[in-house]
């Protein structure tokens, strides 16, 4: 009888040491990923593609009707327009610019009119695949650049759009 406590004890123990070694790796090597099912969804978006990146995008709300320019580098003609990278550029800057205000009221920062997010996104090719990075620049006229720089930190942790790229895409902050 002893032994049968003393095993079920240890086995206990193991198991227990498991599951906290487990979800340990689980918080510290996986990237965690986030979901609105708990959620309340407060905005939703659609859009529709053809063509690919030399074909046609529109919006369900016929705001957006856009045709692509595949860039030269990548096969097209060289003629300029809309490509998959410059409105994910549009949307991460107008998102980020956002949470950068945000953070600045939250901090009691006062920022001039001529504040500034710029995101250049860069399409590389690596190996077989093309992969995405981004450079968000901010521009404060007046501030200083370790207080830019710390806004930027702050934004960065709260925006959308840096949350769901974290740990999948290079992603850099500059202070202009």
């Amino acid at each position: 009888p002893l032994r049968r406590v003393h095993g079920d004890l240890l086995l206990c123990v193991f198991f227990m040491a498991s599951r906290s070694a487990l979800a340990l790796f689980a918080r510290t090597a996986i990237p965690r990923r986030f979901s609105t099912a708990s959620s309340t969804v407060l905005s939703s978006n659609k859009a529709t593609a053809r063509g690919g990146r030399a074909g046609v995008v529109k919006s369900d709300d016929g705001v957006l009707n856009l045709e692509m320019k595949l860039p030269k580098s990548l096969g097209g003609t060289g003629e300029v327009g809309p490509n998959p990278e410059s409105l994910f550029a549009c949307g991460y800057a107008s998102c980020f610019n956002g949470a950068f205000l945000l953070v600045a009221g939250k901090a009691k920062k006062e920022l001039p009119a001529e504040t500034s997010i710029t995101a250049i996104v860069n399409l590389a090719r690596n190996g077989g695949n093309l992969d995405l990075s981004v450079e968000l620049q901010a521009k404060v006229p007046g501030m200083a650049k370790s207080e830019v720089e710390s806004l930027l930190r702050a934004a960065h942790e709260v925006c959308p759009y840096s949350r769901a790229t974290r740990n999948n895409i290079d992603v850099k902050l500059v202070a202009l």
